[in-house]
């Protein structure tokens, strides 16, 4: 009879945990808060560089805390918050009611017989969690009042810490209980005003009269909480388990049973490994390894180059954490296996943006901080990761002027999904400026990895033999080249080959995979995939391998920079990495991607609009060697040195491990 009354009453229990929790949250969630904060205290409760502080408010707003929490947790997602309970029933059953919203729990004051109080245990936990950056809240006159008279565990917990205490007062649309402290509960869809004063700081010799000035601050925010609503931020504020767009989360889901057909579609046009193409679907092919883990997601080549020197640099800086890199694109798979072989990097596909495939990829990989490069802003993902508190930060931030008017059209998907965020580092003024307009906060101005990037590597042998084989020839390189350019460029060397003759072009397409179709455009010029060599009447060469850059920027005396002629939509690629190997560099009109940078490097970089000028400047280049050296000298004067750049960051992310 016994087990049985003790099985009921933790149903009942259970089921009113249940029924609270439900009522609460769509109060709070359904009404429409304004936060009026103090500038001072602005910094302590968003956790800037890592500040903490002891908030206190009276017993009696206690249940509007998550909206304070929600509120908070959205100027800084990996902020942590916790709460002085006491040790009775009502304690107890607050901890449960607010646990599943991200609140933490302390249990420290005494129970219903007044035994058990745990307060040097709860004393040492709030001063550990202090130093650990977490929000303290106390309420000084619970758990049993008298009401509005502080008592003085806040105090100590303030001096002992040498944390201030931040006050606050709230009220809003809702009814009183006929409790010690008239506890205030929040009605569905009314109004609430949170009020949050400067700091206070108090030490040995003000705790005497700290009591008056405290109970004096916190009722003048009490009053002027309940008289008006002031001036502040408003909105409705939610728990971070709604993702940042219920239209993307819907389609996600709606899309995911057709998804395995377009991924099997993917593989006949070689977009996909065959072997490997369940990543997509956020099945791991590799064992998770112990410790902490960082994910770093860098979705092509070009954010692979940039990204490798801050994994390296994390992992130097922490031998007990490993790298999950992901891409989306095979080309990248494989310049990261060519790139770097330390065993604690992992590489795996990243899952298409779906809700279950995304919960599914981060519940096998658990990785304490997600890092993701340029403009890599996926809702669906960004939302489970902060639903599960996994703090993500954005490196080499980029939004060019045409995703930032496209993002303009959604302005509550942007603005949600860039509270995901902790941090951006942004790459340029500019991307700052339009990462802020769309809502983002905690921008630093990091700059650009892809300056930072150590010169791209080559094999010294292979090297060797192609200068001694091109001895004699003055080589020219088209780098990353698209199609419907690849005309252009074959045209412009048949016109310089018809005075130099011993000009010879290497074309390396942006997609290897092209590398037949642009050798068909000279009658099957000979591939270097095939293993072919060019021979002395050979003008162009097709170089369709990756990871081989770095031996054609050195063998090349100028290069050209593909995706930047017309017809062709454009965009330009990094002027950075022949920059850095002293070339001579041109370029195509179209540079949208890298506008900073080929204006930065405007007096040495050279824009040819057609086939004719890209002619002319060969000839140029070739006929005036002084010329086309000072050119590559004032190019490599642009690639500023950052070598502390991926420091910098890697110390910022492992700070959030």
């Amino acid at each position: 009879m016994a087990k049985l009354l003790r099985g009921a009453e933790v149903l009942f229990r259970s089921c009113a945990v249940s029924l609270l929790r439900g009522y609460l949250g769509i109060a709070v969630a359904t009404t429409r808060w304004t936060f009026k904060i103090a500038p001072l205290a602005r910094p302590y409760l968003t956790g800037e560089d890592g500040k903490a502080a002891v908030i206190v408010f009276w017993h009696e707003i206690l249940p509007l805390t998550p909206a304070f929490w929600w509120w908070a947790e959205q100027q800084n997602p990996i902020l942590k918050l916790k709460v002085l309970i006491s040790r009775n029933r009502d304690g107890r059953l607050i901890a449960d009611m607010v646990a599943p919203w991200g609140v933490r729990s302390i249990a420290g004051s005494s129970d219903t017989k007044g035994k058990n109080k745990g307060g040097a245990a709860a004393l040492r936990h709030m001063r550990q969690s202090l130093r650990a950056g977490s929000l303290i809240v106390v309420t000084p006159d619970g758990p049993r009042g008298p009401r509005r008279v502080p008592q003085p565990g806040a105090f100590a917990l303030a001096r002992l810490s040498g944390q201030p205490v931040v006050p606050a007062g709230a009220s809003c649309s809702g009814f009183r209980l006929g409790s010690w402290d008239r506890l205030l509960l929040p009605l569905p869809f009314g109004r609430g005003v949170f009020v949050v004063g400067a700091p206070l700081f108090f030490s040995r010799e003000t705790e005497e009269t700290g009591k008056d000035t405290l109970a004096e601050s916190l009722n003048t925010l009490m009053h002027d909480a309940g008289c008006s609503a002031p001036q502040g931020e408003h909105g409705y504020f939610r728990p971070r388990s709604f993702p940042p767009s219920w239209l993307w989360h819907a389609v996600g889901m709606c899309l995911t049973p057709f998804l395995p057909f377009f991924l099997r579609w993917r593989q006949t046009r070689g977009k996909e490994l065959p072997a490997r193409v369940r990543e997509k679907m956020g099945f791991a092919t590799r064992c998770r390894p112990s410790g902490p883990l960082l994910w770093f997601h860098a979705a092509s080549v070009g954010e692979v180059v940039s990204i490798l020197p801050l994994v390296l640099s994390c992992l130097a800086k922490n031998s007990d954490v490993s790298a999950l890199v992901t891409t989306g694109t095979v080309t990248a798979a494989t310049m990261l296996a060519q790139r770097i072989s330390d065993p604690r990097v992992i590489h795996q596909f990243v899952p298409l943006d779906t809700p279950r495939w995304g919960r599914r990829f981060l519940e096998f990989w658990r990785p304490q901080v997600a890092v993701f490069t340029e403009s890599e802003l996926w809702p669906g993902l960004l939302g489970l990761c902060r639903a599960r508190g996994i703090p993500v930060v954005l490196v080499n931030g980029r939004m060019s002027e045409s995703s930032w008017r496209t993002w303009r059209h959604f302005p509550s998907t942007i603005k949600k999904t860039l509270h995901c965020l902790t941090w951006i580092s942004a790459r340029t003024p500019e991307d700052a400026e339009r990462f802020s307009v769309l809502g983002a906060r905690r921008i630093i101005q990091g700059g650009d990895l892809k300056v930072a990037a150590p010169a791209l590597p080559v094999d010294q042998a292979q090297y060797v033999a192609l200068q001694k084989r091109f001895a004699g020839r003055f080589v020219v390189l088209a780098a990353s080249t698209h199609s419907g350019e690849e005309e252009q460029i074959i045209q412009a060397v048949q016109s310089v080959r018809k005075t130099h003759p011993e000009v010879l072009a290497i074309i390396v397409p942006r997609h290897p995979q092209r590398g037949a179709e642009v050798a068909s455009l000279l009658h099957n010029a000979p591939q270097l995939s095939l293993g072919q060599l060019p021979g002395p009447e050979d003008g162009v060469w097709i170089a369709d391998t990756l990871g081989e850059m770095g031996l054609f920027f050195r063998l090349a005396g100028c290069v050209f920079m593909g995706n930047s002629l017309p017809p062709g939509k454009g965009g330009g690629h990094n002027p950075y990495e022949p920059a850095r190997l002293n070339c001579a560099i041109a370029t195509g009109p179209r540079i949208d991607n890298f506008a900073e940078a080929f204006s930065a490097m405007r007096d040495c970089i050279t824009t040819v609009q057609n086939a004719s000028e890209l002619a002319q400047w060969v000839v140029d280049m070739l006929t005036h060697p002084q010329k086309r050296q000072r050119l590559a000298e004032l190019a490599k004067g642009y690639v500023v040195s950052e070598q502390n750049l991926p420091d910098m960051l890697a110390d910022r992310i492992l700070r959030l491990v």
